[in-house]
């Protein structure tokens, strides 16, 4: 009786305002805070979600909306501070720190992949550019690496004997072995792990107290329980390029001061600034999108249809056709950039306009489609600051 009494309580609305003072007080909920929550309940509802955690900027305000459980065993609510698992939106972060590295000289994004790893100098490989890797451009690599390589050791002899299925730069084909290579570059250069380089360098640079790929004994309690399609409790399992390519664990709060860094509303280092704008350049057009460095950029305004088109299966299982911008496309203000993110047993979107000064966090502890959560947050979109409908 009582579990159940805590899992109401837990699903109602929790809606909170960002203030100046030291704590954030509650808001009464107004007409468009009531329609998000109509519409989180029904999108948690029809994919079977337990917990999910939303925030919300626009220029400036921000706003956070909290339902149901962190955890189905234990009823532990969701709240601005529960951990979930990016998957593959840590890729962003990833960039970040790429772009970081080069704008501080440790690296050159335009450089072949052997300038820094001599060992695949003569290789396919050791030919691509960090940009390739960086925008899924590098000639046809698989999904995932293959199961049959667990170690260091086995991950550059797949590298060395790696053939491409086509010229790098003319398909896009989503992957994690080859821009999960641009981070281990980026670290190597910046003489420490990838692990180290997120958690001591780029995670505080970026003013994220509450994101880790190695989430410390004393948060371990803030950790959402996941569930997989099939609603079994699963978490990440480590694995060769785990940490870069999809390992980060974070909460509404630092994701949206993530994104809001992006839109160039946090104070940063210089350095950090250029490195966030340099990470919206356009690199090649690839269906209903701009690549860019790991980011997929929309021209506003944008159309629910181009936006599911973009995140669907077919752009990420399938090869598609990439027309190389020469020159790169600079940051552009009138665009929207997304990333979604998925492990087994989470799933999330990152949103973010600059024109609107509107940014989008949505963070769910269950594996579901991405295609009802790109229609969720486009409905947020148009709730929060009336997206042109389409």
């Amino acid at each position: 009786m009582l579990r159940s009494l805590v899992r109401l309580c837990a699903g109602a609305l929790l809606i909170v305002a960002a203030a100046s003072m030291p704590a954030v007080a509650a808001e009464q909920p107004g007409a468009a805070d009531e329609q998000i929550r109509d519409a989180a309940l029904a999108f948690m509802n029809e994919n079977g979600i337990p917990g999910l955690a939303i925030a919300v900027a626009v220029n400036g305000k921000e706003r956070f909306y909290n339902f149901g459980v962190a955890s189905k065993e234990t009823g532990e609510p969701v709240t601005n501070t529960t951990l979930f698992e990016l998957g593959s939106m840590s890729k962003t972060l990833l960039a970040t720190l790429a772009a970081w590295a080069q704008v501080n000289g440790k690296l050159s994004l335009d450089a072949p992949v052997s300038d820094y790893l001599p060992e695949m100098r003569g290789t396919p490989f050791g030919a691509l550019t960090l940009v390739n890797l960086g925008t899924h451009t590098g000639g046809g690599f698989p999904l995932q690496v293959p199961d049959e390589v667990t170690n260091d050791e086995q991950l550059t002899a797949w590298l060395k004997a790696w053939r491409p299925r086509y010229p790098a730069g003319t398909q896009r084909t989503y992957a994690n072995p080859s821009i999960g290579m641009l981070g281990r570059i980026t670290a190597k250069q910046l003489g420490m792990s990838y692990a180290d380089a997120v958690e001591k360098t780029l995670f505080p640079k970026l003013g994220l107290a509450h994101t880790y790929i190695r989430v410390p004994p004393g948060e371990r309690a803030a950790y959402a329980q996941g569930y997989d399609s099939k609603d079994m409790p699963v978490r990440l399992s480590p694995g060769v390029l785990a940490d870069e390519a999809y390992g980060v664990k974070s909460d509404t709060r630092d994701m949206l001061r993530f994104l809001e860094a992006n839109l160039g509303q946090v104070a940063l280092e210089p350095e950090m600034q250029r490195a966030l704008e340099a990470t919206h350049t356009g690199y090649f057009r690839a269906g209903p999108f701009i690549q860019d460095l790991v980011w997929e950029q929309y021209a506003e305004p944008v159309a629910l249809n181009d936006l599911v088109k973009g995140n669907a299966n077919v752009m990420v299982l399938e090869d598609n056709p990439a027309t190389a911008l020469k020159p790169p496309l600079p940051p552009q203000s009138e665009a929207l950039l997304n990333k979604t993110g998925a492990t087994n047993g989470f799933g999330g979107y990152l949103v973010f306009a600059p024109a609107r000064k509107t940014a989008i966090v949505i963070l769910a502890n269950r594996n579901h489609p991405t295609e009802p959560r790109v229609r969720f947050a486009y409905r947020l979109l148009e709730l929060v600051q009336g997206a042109a409908a389409h």
